[in-house]
């Protein structure tokens, strides 16, 4: 999976986002407080401070995370993969997702069209090598099967909860976080990942409507996450035995 999952844009496509050191802020101070009119963000430091990236020098939008494998600023970033060799955010979500639920649908078509081959082969009168390769492909595609079903459900459910890994990972980690922040509601959330338009939903096309940057309307902004500290990372093997990594610094 090549499509990448978007980043912060750059100074020469929206100088909004470039990070100002706190001592050159003060003879830009009306153009700081426009800028945060035009990028108004949920999520801040416990200073109350703009979350930024010390390695990109950028301002993080809501739901942006850094990560270090990819040495970039991911939005709405769920997770690095090492599967695909890529991290998994905003603009490559739902190939991702359609991914794992292709893998699941092929596991199980092979698991049970080879259910009666697999008890056939068991007869006495076939060759060893015969049935050890029936038997050893139907065992592999049932318990692939059973993980990627089991891990397509997850994301099914993170999907209609309006979270990523992520922010899974800090709902157990972080006092007080509200998982609802970012709830549209089950149709709402489902289409901020899978698009638009319903009959395209199981096909690699039409994205999610959006820029990625931008999650709340700045009339109705009210903070409700709590803040976060300036050195909070999440470990890289939360979900390490899944091959999932979040590598990330927020």
């Amino acid at each position: 999976m090549l499509t990448h999952p978007g980043t912060i844009p750059d100074k020469s496509e929206d100088s909004a986002w470039d990070f100002v050191p706190r001592d050159e802020r003060r003879g830009l101070q009306a153009s700081s407080d426009d800028m945060m009119m035009r990028t108004p963000t949920q999520e801040a430091k416990r200073s109350g401070d703009r979350r930024h990236c010390k390695w990109c020098a950028k301002y993080k939008p809501d739901r942006c995370h850094h990560c270090r494998i990819c040495r970039t600023c991911v939005l709405k970033m769920d997770h690095h993969c090492p599967w695909i060799y890529n991290c998994v955010g905003f603009r490559n979500h739902k190939y991702f997702f359609l991914l794992v639920f292709y893998a699941a649908v092929d596991c199980h078509f092979i698991t049970w069209t080879m259910l009666e081959t697999a008890k056939s082969s068991t007869a006495g009168d076939t060759p060893f090598m015969t049935m050890f390769l029936v038997l050893f492909c139907w065992t592999l595609a049932t318990l692939i099967g059973s993980v990627v079903t089991c891990f397509f459900s997850f994301h099914v459910w993170l999907m209609s909860k309006s979270m990523t890994t992520i922010e899974f990972c800090e709902k157990q980690t972080r006092k007080g976080y509200d998982e609802r922040v970012y709830d549209r509601g089950m149709m709402g959330n489902v289409m901020a990942v899978l698009g638009d338009h319903r009959l395209l939903w199981f096909l690699p096309l039409s994205l999610p409507s959006g820029d990625g940057l931008h999650f709340i309307e700045a009339a109705s902004f009210s903070p409700r996450l709590p803040p976060v500290g300036d050195d909070l990372q999440l470990s890289y093997g939360v979900y390490q035995s899944s091959g999932i990594s979040t590598d990330v610094q927020r």
